[in-house]
């Protein structure tokens, strides 16, 4: 028997195979998916952000697919306020939600809660964006050094997209981006089991190479050509669309670009990986040796004995 109002999170590595056994939990159990992807929650970028196929849309109803315009200016504490109000109305009518995307920032959102940080305004975000165009990352993160040294000492030195926003934080408030970071888990009013789909490592590359292949003959090229005119927006900055407008600038061979799509998935899921090792309370479900009959079994004793 159920104890509480429930939320589960399939997680992993991108292409694992969190999409298939995603429907097939959401079926079992009755409920909508919660797409925990950070780039599928665009429109026009169904290719190469491997988003639910129109038939599976039709099989399940999904939330954050397809709903925002590329120029749509969104982020995790945003996710945050948007899946807490859908749980909210969900827990009306089920006992189940399920959450499942390979996001970890996005996933963390919901599990953890995510600090109250302010929202950059557009005059700041344009100003930083020219800075670290013209001057480069290594002066801005010389410059979150001196402003924010106890962010400095833990921020990833190679996202800019991190550097950027700790310093549009530290501009726009006058206080360093430390200040409003809390690392308190908030407390929710369900329960939350996490499960991990995961594979051997070098089946997993297999899959993502292949499915690069795939991508590219379901069109992805014709898709970023489409998109190659908004090549400067945020969402448009991620493995696939980077290495393809190499292409269309004339820097790289298509053959290169592919190769290098791969690799970077590759790192991608790597760095997925590594997130995941630190978190105690996955369930790891190993598909290279369980049917997917015998995952979904785990999952229901997980759900309803434990």
């Amino acid at each position: 028997m159920m104890k509480s109002k429930t939320l589960i999170v399939l997680l992993g590595p991108t292409g694992v195979g969190k999409t298939e056994l995603s429907l097939q939990i959401a079926e079992k159990f009755e409920c909508p998916i919660i797409n925990a992807d950070s780039r599928q929650i665009y429109k026009d970028i169904e290719i190469g952000t491997a988003a639910p196929t129109a038939e599976e849309l039709d099989r399940v109803k999904h939330y954050f697919v397809h709903e925002l315009a590329l120029d749509d200016y969104y982020n995790a504490a945003e996710y945050e306020k948007d899946v807490l109000s859908i749980l909210d109305e969900q827990f009306q009518s089920r006992d189940v939600a399920l959450l499942s995307g390979g996001s970890m920032m996005y996933i963390d959102a919901v599990v953890k809660g995510i600090d109250d940080i302010p929202t950059v305004d557009d005059d700041t975000r344009n100003m930083m964006k020219e800075r670290l165009e013209k001057e480069g990352l290594d002066v801005l993160l010389e410059e979150l050094r001196l402003l924010d040294p106890e962010h400095y000492a833990i921020v990833d030195k190679k996202n800019h997209k991190r550097v950027v926003h700790a310093l549009e934080i530290c501009y726009m408030t006058g206080k360093t981006y430390t200040s409003f970071r809390s690392n308190i888990t908030k407390e929710r009013p369900f329960r939350i089991v996490k499960f991990g789909l995961m594979r051997d490592r070098e089946k997993l590359f297999s899959r993502i190479n292949s499915r690069v292949d795939k991508m590219m003959r379901d069109g992805l090229m014709d898709e970023v050509k489409r998109v190659y005119p908004l090549r400067h927006l945020n969402s448009l900055n991620t493995v696939g669309y980077k290495e393809l407008f190499k292409v269309l600038d004339g820097e790289w061979e298509l053959p290169m670009a592919v190769e290098r799509i791969k690799k970077n998935t590759r790192v991608y899921a790597k760095k997925q990986i590594t997130w995941y090792k630190h978190d105690a309370d996955i369930h790891w479900l190993d598909a290279d040796v369980m049917s997917t009959s015998d995952m979904l079994k785990t999952i229901e004793n997980e759900i309803y004995f434990n």
